[in-house]
């Protein structure tokens, strides 16, 4: 436990101060200390958002929380950007969302209960203003969000003039209000979440069993594992919308992005994997998507978690029928995380890979070829979109 080596093994020399004893080994040859450890991956997070630019000071930024280690490290690395002590502070203005999915995972009412409470109480430590959703409430979705929303000014080109006047602007609104402090204060009372935070309240029993039928009618573990994403990023794309928020911030690892690029190649979303695994996602219109642990490999960030106690919140996994095969999601990440382990560099490179490739085939020429589910752009001309993977 702790920084204390192995009995049988020699103790290590962190690679960056040169001084302290390494507490954990990332790559082969690249041996850490704790303290060393935690700047470097405060640092990755920093440098993603500062190199990408797409996120505006003053900006509302809605956090996608699952309470998986990914995005509650996600939420630490902002909470610590906004503190005062922080070297380069964030300027944006976080608010959390968490959607809650215990149906269609199989967990009693008290089960589910015990879940939202769980997770409240690690969203209301934060001291951001956050929304608990159930997924039950992606039945009473409004059409229009299976159209993507008018585009902002600002992201048409996040890294040009609108960005330095965007921070121009932040700056002198500071200096007016004389205002030195964290970007977090000035949330409204709408941004808080509805009802009373000590009882969470779960959806009526009418509105689960028509969830739950939804679910069932699906033929395989695999398009299930799909109808749950794509109801979470309907959900989550919706709760932006309606609360002002510009932008989303997904937790996905580097690994979780490697498999879902595998995954989505075997379900030939090949033209859409830039878009579906790249840091930015602009289908939706006025909402982007953007992606800042991608950067991150899940053994990074479950050391990160365990060495600085960052709180996590285990759900159970998608509820399988007796004696069916596994999805592909399931496939894919057994022989990814199978190969990890002889073959170190695997899930790195085919990340690596995924990063070369371009938007453009999952943009849509009118909105009658704009697939209606994931709003990307519809690949059935063959000869069309055999040209750009020629």
């Amino acid at each position: 436990p702790g920084d204390r080596p192995c009995p049988h093994s020699h103790p290590r020399t962190c690679m960056k101060c040169g001084q302290g004893t390494a507490a954990l080994v990332i790559r082969v040859g690249d041996p850490f200390c704790r303290g060393c450890f935690r700047e470097y991956f405060v640092h990755k997070f920093r440098a993603m958002l500062g190199k990408n630019r797409v996120i505006f000071p003053g900006e509302k930024v809605l956090l996608a929380v699952s309470g998986g280690p990914a995005s509650s490290a996600m939420v630490r690395q902002v909470q610590e950007g906004l503190s005062r002590e922080a070297a380069k502070r964030l300027r944006f203005v976080p608010g959390l969302v968490y959607v809650e999915e215990g149906a269609v995972r199989r967990q009693s009412p008290e089960q589910r209960e015990q879940t939202l409470a769980q997770m409240e109480t690690l969203l209301q430590a934060t001291g951001f203003p956050y929304h608990l959703i159930h997924l039950e409430e992606a039945l009473e979705l409004p059409p229009s969000i299976l159209q993507p929303g008018p585009e902002r000014a600002s992201t048409s080109c996040p890294s040009g003039p609108s960005y330095k006047k965007a921070v121009d602007s932040f700056i002198q609104q500071q200096r007016q209000d004389g205002d030195s402090g964290t970007s977090v204060a000035g949330h409204s009372a709408q941004d808080m979440p509805a009802g009373s935070p000590a009882s969470p309240r779960l959806p009526d029993t009418a509105q689960t069993q028509e969830l739950l039928r939804s679910f069932e009618a699906v033929g395989t573990a695999t398009a299930r594992e799909e109808l749950l994403e794509m109801l979470r990023t309907h959900l989550i794309v919706q709760t932006a919308r309606d609360r002002g928020y510009a932008k989303v911030m997904m937790g996905e690892s580097l690994t979780r992005v490697a498999i879902k690029l595998l995954t989505n190649l075997s379900l030939g979303r090949g033209a859409f994997l830039a878009v579906d695994t790249g840091f930015t996602d602009q289908r939706h219109g006025d909402v982007m998507v953007v992606r800042p642990m991608r950067d991150y490999t899940a053994k990074e960030i479950a050391f990160y978690n365990h060495f600085f106690s960052v709180p996590t919140v285990i759900v159970p996994p998608l509820f399988t029928k007796h004696r069916e095969k596994p999805s592909i999601h399931q496939l894919v990440e057994r022989f990814l995380l199978g190969l990890q382990e002889e073959f170190p560099s695997t899930i790195s490179t085919v990340y690596r890979t995924g990063e070369k490739l371009s938007p453009e085939p999952a943009k849509a020429s009118s909105e009658s070829q704009r697939c209606l589910l994931c709003l990307c752009g519809l690949d059935t001309d063959g000869g069309e979109w055999g040209g750009h993977w020629g």
